[in-house]
């Protein structure tokens, strides 16, 4: 299994509460199989988490009022984001997790996200990075949040014969 799922701030209590663990973790494994090696991930994303009922036509998947800022998927009130390109899209992520947690939208969020970075990074491996920055930006970030880091590898490009 190349992803590892982090809870912060009870995020796993809510997701246990909601009868939702179990399921955050099948969707994980769906999302690594549908998506390692791949090279066009939004689109893939999208029908994965359209295939785990993640996009439910009845949940309003915008995070403010008539923007086009969405989540990628929102089951209960349970918000997914996330993104596959950078690890630094942790902030963004909470932030707009943040906005639907305070305004009472969202009671827990999950976030997507690469583990891997680049070789010359200074601060060991991303898990522990992320526990330490989740400290840090905390009372700023405040909402229970669970984060899934994924290897999904180098995008596999079929060669010109």
């Amino acid at each position: 299994m190349n992803f590892e799922i982090i809870h912060f701030r009870d995020a796993e209590k809510i997701l246990k509460e909601k009868k939702m663990l179990k399921d955050v973790t099948i969707t994980c494994e769906y999302l690594f199989e549908q998506l390692v090696g791949t090279l066009y991930r939004r689109e893939i994303l999208r029908a994965a988490l359209d295939t785990m009922d993640w996009m439910e036509e009845r949940v309003d998947l915008n995070i403010l009022p008539g923007r086009r800022y969405r989540y990628k998927g929102v089951k209960g009130d349970i918000a997914m984001d996330g993104s596959f390109s950078s690890y630094e899209y942790l902030h963004t992520g909470l932030f707009r997790l943040q906005l639907g947690y305070d305004k009472g939208t969202v009671e827990s969020g999950i976030l997507l996200l690469p583990s891997t970075r680049s070789e010359k990074s200074p601060y060991g491996n991303t898990a522990d990075m992320l526990r330490e920055e989740m400290e840090m930006l905390f009372p700023t970030i405040s909402l229970p949040v669970t984060i899934c880091l994924f290897d999904l590898g180098e995008p596999f490009i079929p060669e010109d014969n």
